[in-house]
Parts: C-alpha cells; sequence; structure tokens
C-alpha cells in the first residue's frame, strides 16, 4: 500500500533540500497551501507531521499565526496523510472539519495528523475522519481539528 505521494516523498527526501523541494511540488498541485509555507518533516501510512515558521504573512491583526492559517494547516497535513495511508484503489477529498481553538498561537506551529481508524478498501465510500493537533515549539497544543474524509473508489477513466 504506497501512494504517488508518499513514494514521492521518500525518494526525494533523500535529496539536500529535498523537504523543500517535496513542499513545493505539493504547492504546485493544490498552490492555496504556498500561503502557509510549510515544511514536511515526516510522512508515513497513519501519520503526517508538517511545520509553518512564525512570520508576517501567517499573522492576523493582533500578531499570532491566523486562524485560518492554521486551518490551511491541518487539511494539508490531513490531506497529505490520508493519500499516503488509503488503498491506491481509492481517492479522498475533505467533506468537512471541526476545528478548536485552544491557546494562542505564536510561534512556529508543529501540525500532526493521523486517523481515528484505519483505512479500508470498500466498494462504496465512506467517511474517514481524521485527527490533527498543532503545537506550538514548547509542545503546547494550540489548535485542534477533525476533518471528515469522503474516502471512495477511484473511477475507471
Amino acid at each position: 500500500m504506497s501512494s504517488n505521494v508518499l513514494t514521492l516523498y521518500r525518494r526525494i527526501t533523500r535529496w539536500p533540500l529535498g523537504h523543500w523541494l517535496f513542499a513545493r511540488a505539493l504547492c504546485l498541485k493544490a498552490p492555496y497551501f504556498a500561503t502557509i509555507g510549510p515544511h514536511f518533516i515526516a510522512l508515513e501510512p497513519g501519520r503526517c507531521v508538517v511545520r509553518i515558521r512564525d512570520r508576517r504573512r501567517v499573522h492576523n491583526h493582533i500578531g499570532t499565526v491566523h486562524a485560518i492559517a492554521l486551518c490551511n494547516l491541518a487539511e494539508l497535513s490531513a490531506g497529505v496523510m490520508t493519500d499516503a495511508t488509503i488503498p491506491p484503489a481509492m481517492r479522498w477529498i475533505p467533506r468537512g472539519m471541526a476545528v478548536e481553538y485552544l491557546a494562542r498561537a505564536i510561534g512556529t506551529m508543529h501540525a500532526t495528523a493521523t486517523p481515528e481508524a484505519p483505512a479500508v478498501e470498500a466498494a462504496s465510500g465512506y467517511a474517514w475522519p481524521v485527527r490533527v493537533s498543532v503545537r506550538n515549539d514548547a509542545g503546547e497544543e494550540v489548535f485542534r481539528a477533525r476533518i471528515d474524509m469522503w474516502v471512495s473508489p477511484r473511477s475507471a477513466r
């Protein structure tokens, strides 16, 4: 069970600047994610860790990391983890997200996405919830999301 994104990650991150190149490749495919400047720390089936640095372009008017930047980080980490985890014959799309803002988001943010249940290969689509925890450099959880992914068989083209 290995997706194209996981294969690319494993291959490209062995190179110098490989983590940066991987993030740029994903941002070419889905350009909006470039707005947060993601850096992938780890990717394996069932787990994805993405970091964003604290800089002005992700701030809100009070100087903390903007709520939507945190949502963007959560969706990116959940989507890439989902792609790396589900069987190759399946595809996914987010259908909903519930979020909790737990503390002021100051500094570098580290998102960890994990599934609530094992991935399966099914004849029809199913909801697959993914949990994302976002922590600051001190390890304090500042944001939490539950993203409902819709996983379904790839259609023949």
